[in-house]
């Protein structure tokens, strides 16, 4: 069952018996890695080995890389690579795991064509990570025939620094590294693979594993294993590319925006990433950017502003957005929880459009042959507070003529200093949106939407919904 393309790594311990069966379980595989290990620290050496003398623990090694020697030829059909870890490396003296390991090269006798691993695991990370590269590049230095040896390394987690000692273990001359996928391992965990990867990418450096679709991987490796990765586990967790501070989502929403005119204009698809916040394109590993903004209390104008276009299709005018998202951040603030996209559709159309109190048109319609005044008589049956009477006025356009009207019928106590309209594209394509800025006499600038098949309905309810927004 294993595929052709795919060498599987045995471990085991120096001792003989399991060196035996390990062989044996080897039968019929085409292509392995056979690695012994024991362990050679100090502490070790004292306390799991009965005060065992360096000489002994050497011994323990070496009859173990003899028997592997000897069994090779059981497995004739296997293509074997050989590896040997001087297990607790990092806690043991330098020049005594140069000593054991060189002695295993003795007895192994490796080439360039056929090379040794030589694994060097922080079994345990007792050390800063500079002093574990310290350790790689001593040893880099002055094992011999370094032609000959591919140097691995292998990180624990104790100190929660063993990506930063596997990173700067390669830059000190590492060849190979081993780690788990998401950092499974004992006690704190081993290297977690997918971020040491993904870090090397993200600076240009392949390292040959696909994680391009890294939800698929982490949905497969949590059904499997029964283990979830955590929300802020680098690039695999659920909210590493999400923004709940008000200047993180303004930052971002600006970035996105900007890449997606520059890429426009540039016509091209390999421009350099560069959005506020986030450290490497979301897409690149198959993560979406619905999740990027999230809204609750914390979260600003910028971010109200991007989940309302991004999912609703929504363009809302830049001098809209502290007006909304305050607004919307405050009821985020009362309900005590985050805000799905829906409920950020749902309150903007509560407090900001097509909103019909007090003044809610019941019927409304245009004479565009008049000669008076303007071009358009409107004609509108209202209910004001309650209370249904006709209005109608004359204009150069829709919204002017019912402004008009509003005079007329004494309801005018603002100036209208903006409007804007477009088609919704991200939502019905029959759609369309406008916006309307009123200034009261008092001074108070305030927005209204509105949303209609119609454009010019549209600006009609834009425009009642910030009269009422002033009231």
């Amino acid at each position: 069952r294993i595929p052709d393309d795919v060498q599987v790594q045995v471990l085991v311990q120096a001792r003989e018996h399991l060196i035996r069966r390990t062989f044996e379980a080897l039968d019929g595989v085409k292509n392995a890695i056979v690695h012994m290990y024991n362990s050679t620290s100090p502490l070790q050496r004292r306390v799991t080995f009965g005060d065992a003398s360096r000489e002994d623990i050497k011994k323990m090694a070496v009859d173990g890389a003899a028997l592997v020697k000897e069994l090779i030829p059981t497995v004739p059909g296997t293509n074997i690579d050989l590896e040997y870890s001087p297990e607790s490396f990092s806690d043991t003296e330098m020049d005594y795991a140069l000593e054991i390991c060189e002695a295993i090269m003795d007895v192994w006798e490796p080439t360039p064509e056929k090379r040794v691993i030589l694994n060097l695991p922080a079994t345990v990370e007792w050390t800063t990570p500079n002093i574990h590269a310290d350790q790689i590049e001593w040893f880099c230095r002055n094992v011999k025939d370094r032609e000959s040896v591919n140097i691995s390394l292998h990180t624990h987690n104790d100190r929660g620094t063993g990506i930063a000692a596997t990173e700067l273990g390669l830059l000190a001359g590492g060849d190979r590294v081993e780690g788990t996928l998401f950092g499974n391992g004992e006690r704190t965990g081993n290297l977690d693979i997918v971020i040491a990867s993904l870090n090397m990418n993200s600076h240009g450096i392949e390292t040959g594993l696909d994680f391009t679709d890294l939800p698929r991987i982490r949905e497969i490796y949590e059904r499997t294993t029964r283990m979830v990765v955590p929300d802020r586990q680098p690039y695999a967790g659920e909210l590493v590319f999400t923004a709940f501070s008000g200047s993180h989502q303004d930052a971002i929403k600006k970035g996105m925006d900007r890449r997606k005119k520059e890429m426009a204009a540039e016509n091209g698809d390999n421009m350099r990433w560069g959005v506020p916040y986030l450290t490497i394109d979301p897409g690149d590993i198959g993560r979406t950017y619905e999740a990027i903004i999230r809204i609750n209390s914390q979260s600003g104008k910028g971010g109200v502003a991007y989940i309302l276009e991004r999912e609703h299709g929504f363009d809302l005018p830049k001098t809209m957005h502290p007006q909304v998202g305050n607004q919307i951040s405050d009821l985020a603030d009362k309900l005590g929880r985050e805000l799905e996209p829906q409920d950020v559709k749902d309150a903007f159309y509560k407090y900001f459009a097509n909103v019909s109190e007090p003044l809610h048109v019941i019927e409304y319609e245009l004479d565009h042959q008049t000669e008076e005044r303007g071009s358009v008589r409107c004609r509108a049956e209202v209910l004001l507070n309650g209370e249904k009477k006709k209005i109608e006025g004359l204009g150069n356009g829709p919204i002017n003529a019912f402004v008009h009207a509003l005079e007329l019928d004494g309801k005018k106590d603002f100036v209208l200093t903006d409007y804007r309209s477009h088609s919704l594209h991200g939502g019905s394509s029959s759609d369309a949106a406008a916006y309307v800025q009123l200034k009261h006499n008092d001074g108070r600038l305030v927005w209204g939407a509105g949303v209609d098949p119609s454009i010019e309905m549209a600006g009609l309810r834009a425009l009642v919904s910030a009269w009422n927004l002033l009231r």
